[in-house]
């Protein structure tokens, strides 16, 4: 019996040795180390399918923007990272010009022209865009219809109003320069003294963060928050009965997110292949179906909660203004939060 058994496990064994040895590996052995401040959204939705189909290894660092850039310019003599994901546009290239390679990727000359690599080295793959989060309940007990930047003029609405910082915020400084183009100009005297109004409606409140402003009216804290779409559009999906997501009456502002090849990048060529994939049909369709929307105008957006362009006032940012003035933005506004106080 013992001799029967023993006959068995080594022709287990002999089996098991074949097949480890005969089998050829599933791993291309490929690496991708990728640096992003993007969300669990895009991270799931766009890297890791790519990785997953093309049977890549991702080494993902989950970090701020601030804290990327940081690291990039640390490593630069010693490069770690392949790719910055997202978190990429004309003011941090400008402010970090060394870290990056230059790059375009295929397809980007399909591209409107206004989201088509500026410089050889930025590769926009889609957009996002500044809004209004109402808590429908808070706003119908104030007997409030908020349809724009007007609506916030409200004395009902003073203290009630949840913003971050413009000069912390990316995301604020974002609302900040829709709302100076929309109400007059980004030098426009019209649109400071409204900045200037709404500085004392807000009444001296701002939050930690931009998470502060959507889960704030969400929770009821604020009858109404300066946020952007992707986290707002979120909601809704995710259940919230109680929000609505405005777009401004007086135009509101979509601007593209990038991501872009590190210098010395260690594993370019597939870095080079990840961001050719950001702009191709397949990226650009799935990015359709998401929270924000695709840098692909023949893209459908097939996500229920996403308002289409042609329902939507739509302004067109300077972004070489904004990115470019973005101290002496930042200074006036500084200046005018004191004297607002």
């Amino acid at each position: 019996m013992k001799k029967n058994l023993f006959k068995i496990l080594a022709a287990l064994i002999t089996v098991l040795l074949l097949v480890s040895c005969g089998s050829p590996s599933t791993s291309s052995g490929k690496e991708l180390v990728v640096y992003s401040p993007n969300s669990d959204g895009e991270i799931e939705g766009l890297l890791n399918y790519w990785a997953d189909k093309n049977d890549v290894t991702v080494k993902l660092q989950n970090l701020g923007s601030g804290e990327a850039y940081k690291r990039l310019d640390g490593e630069k003599n010693n490069p770690q990272a392949d790719v910055m994901f997202g978190g990429l546009n004309l003011g941090w290239y400008n402010q970090y010009p060394d870290i990056f390679e230059e790059y375009v990727a295929e397809g980007n000359d399909k591209l409107p022209e206004m989201y088509q690599n500026p410089n050889g080295y930025i590769t926009s793959y889609l957009l996002s865009g500044s809004n209004l989060l109402v808590n429908t309940d808070l706003a119908a007990e104030l007997n409030l219809e908020i349809t724009g930047y007007a609506d916030l003029l409200d004395p009902a609405l003073k203290g009630k109003i949840a913003t971050a910082d413009p000069s912390a915020s990316s995301s604020a400084y974002a609302q900040l320069t829709n709302i100076l183009l929309a109400m007059g100009g980004y030098e426009s005297d019209e649109a400071w003294d409204y900045v200037s109004k709404l500085i004392v409606q807000l009444d001296g409140k701002f939050t930690s963060g931009s998470s502060g402003v959507y889960n704030g009216v969400k929770d009821g804290e604020y009858v109404v928050g300066l946020t952007y779409e992707d986290p707002s559009v979120e909601l809704l999906a995710s259940g919230a009965t109680n929000v609505e997501v405005v777009y401004p009456e007086e135009g509101a502002v979509w601007l593209p997110a990038a991501s872009g090849l590190v210098k010395g990048a260690p594993n370019s060529e597939v870095a080079k292949e990840f961001l050719d994939w950001l702009i191709s049909d397949e990226a650009q369709t799935i990015i359709g179906g998401m929270t924000v929307r695709p840098v692909n105008p023949d893209v459908e957006l097939t996500n229920e909660f996403m308002k289409p362009f042609n329902e939507i006032k739509v302004l067109e940012e300077d972004m070489e203004y904004t990115l470019g003035q973005k101290d002496k933005i930042l200074e006036r506004w500084t200046k005018t939060l004191v004297e607002s106080q």
